[in-house]
């Protein structure tokens, strides 16, 4: 982090400088008399924003998983609507189903993000598999039908037209959906995806299509939902294997029967494709030392280059969200994409010294010859008349994951669980950790040191596509928090209590994280629609040439 000293800084000057989280590159040290001659303004990510995209697997076998997800997800958005949180964010749904030989009469989405009601679609039989009714996981917790829904019209930074969007979305405490009482609602309706899909599950590939398409004008449902400088959150729901395949070798699952459990007697093939095409295990069984992900050509072969692979590689996957990272780290050189499974992994799996992931084959032939190998979970049903519930150890999408993985803690989460509220708490508490205050990194003069809060001199500035500038203009404090004038669409507010105790609100004082760097001011920006197409935001702040006095804990 730059920080000033007296023998930097002969003079008060200002500098434009990067609000969100330290400065990794020094800024230059010019004279200004005042801020009107500065005329560069450095961009920064205001990183609130957090665009969060749930794949569901929408198989035969998914209904009570989606109830619970249901269930729970108030876990989830409890945290992002905290207080000291209140997360801008944007929730974008789709399904595993992208489409396969073997499932005709499915309607695959493709990534194509979607918001109906699961009412509408349990009357449209989506919620019904081999004839059995599973529209408990839609009606236990929704009691809404479209007509008793409406998605406002909001505006996006790739189009700025207003219009109904295909996901959700909370900007500054108000959501764009009407008919509910809550974001947990809207998603208890929207969420459930039914288990109408096809079987051979593309988690991969559906997540991929889903984020490309947000960059893509000819998609009306994904078009804009990922925005440029915003937290990215990817969150798998499965209980099988990732099954994305290459379309030139497609023949995998209808002619060419190398991957079938039995080539000579299959009508059909199993989800077994899936994990013999994608998946290598070491050892002789039936408890292998490891799994991993490996290309294999059509003739069955392993270790096969990527182009002959007749599953798409992991490595596509994992390079694509690399490249959104990149990007993301132009305005926040410390942003992550957040990728995280709740799926075949034994409960307690995420956590230091948790149970291992244990790949074995099955004992029961039957569920041998569907899935390839035994399960990497097991729930025991409430009803023991009943079979247990199960789902298949992840392995390409667990790879894909671990890549993501930030710090200590695993990004894997157990779906053989009576209850999802730890999983979804511990996903949303990873994005929360994203969210950094805006620190100014450098310390502000205070322009009147006879009042005990910092008095400082800044400006801040919309920089648009074409490089100019529209100033930003300062919040106006009420009860309720910090406010827009009248007539304008965005304001700043300059945070600067640092005991509490300093101003008359709660809402203006520092952050934790500014206060523990010994800093004097923090910003908010507030904006309860949607920033210019293309734009930046730069800030220009006179800063003191006396730390010791302005910032005595720095």
């Amino acid at each position: 982090m730059f920080a000033p000293t007296p023998a930097r800084l002969a003079a008060p000057l200002c500098a434009a400088l990067l609000l969100a989280g330290c400065l990794d590159h020094p800024v230059k040290a010019v004279e200004y008399d005042k801020l009107s001659d500065v005329d560069e303004g450095f961009p920064i990510a205001v990183n609130k924003d957090v665009d969060i995209l749930f794949v569901i697997d929408n198989s035969g076998s998914m209904a009570e998983e989606q109830a619970l997800l249901s269930a729970n997800f108030a876990a989830f958005i409890d945290v992002l609507e905290q207080p000291d949180v209140k997360a801008n964010y944007r929730i974008g749904i789709t399904t595993t189903d992208a489409g396969n030989p073997r499932c005709p009469t499915s309607t695959p989405e493709g990534g194509r993000l979607g918001l109906s009601s699961c009412k509408d679609r349990v009357a449209a039989a989506e919620f019904t598999y081999l004839d059995e009714d599973f529209s408990f996981a839609c009606d236990d917790y929704c009691t809404k039908d479209d007509t008793q829904l409406t998605i406002k019209p909001t505006e996006t930074t790739r189009d700025g037209e207003k219009k109904p969007r295909a996901w959700l979305q909370n900007i500054e405490g108000e959501i764009n959906v009407e008919g509910v009482d809550s974001m947990v609602e809207a998603f208890q309706c929207y969420g459930p995806q039914g288990v109408a899909g096809c079987g051979f599950e593309s988690h991969l590939e559906s997540m991929y299509l889903a984020l490309a398409k947000s960059s893509d004008p000819q998609s009306i449902q994904n078009f804009g939902f990922v925005r440029d400088s915003a937290i990215l959150s990817v969150v798998f729901i499965t209980d099988e294997t990732d099954c994305s395949f290459n379309p030139k070798t497609k023949e995998i699952f209808t002619t060419n029967k190398v991957f079938w459990d039995d080539p000579l007697t299959d009508p059909a093939p199993t989800s077994s494709v899936c994990w013999r095409a994608g998946v290598t295990c070491e050892g002789d069984g039936p408890t292998y030392s490891e799994c991993h992900a490996d290309n294999h050509d059509v003739e069955g072969n392993p270790g096969a280059a990527d182009e002959d692979a007749v599953l798409l590689p992991v490595s596509k996957y994992i390079h694509f969200v690399e490249s959104i990272e990149e990007a993301k780290r132009v305005n926040d050189m410390s942003a992550e994409v957040l990728i995280s499974l709740i799926a075949g992994v034994p409960a307690g799996y995420e956590q230091p010294g948790g149970p291992p992931l244990v790949y074995a084959d099955s004992d029961d032939p039957e569920f041998q010859a569907n899935f390839g190998i035994g399960p990497g979970c097991v729930l025991a049903n409430a009803d023991p008349l009943l079979p247990p519930s199960t789902a298949i150890p992840p392995v390409r999408e667990r790879e894909f994951a671990e890549a993501f993985q930030v710090g200590d803690e695993r990004n894997l989460y157990s779906i053989c669980q009576p209850n999802y509220a730890g999983a979804l708490e511990a996903i949303a508490d990873k994005i929360r950790d994203q969210i950094k205050p805006a620190c100014m990194p450098s310390c502000v003069l205070d322009g009147d040191r006879t009042t005990p809060q910092a008095e400082p001199n800044c400006k801040l500035f919309d920089v648009l596509g074409d490089g100019t500038r529209h100033e930003i203009v300062p919040c106006i404090a009420g009860k309720d928090g910090w406010q827009a004038p009248a007539n304008e669409t965005v304001c700043f507010a300059e945070l600067v209590d640092a005991t509490g105790k300093q101003t008359k609100y709660a809402y203006d004082d520092l952050s934790d994280d500014c206060k523990a760097r010994g800093l004097n001011l923090e910003f908010k920006v507030v904006r309860p629609g949607s920033a210019p197409a293309g734009s930046s935001v730069s800030a220009t702040c006179q800063l003191t040439d006396d730390a010791a006095q302005d910032c005595p804990m720095m």
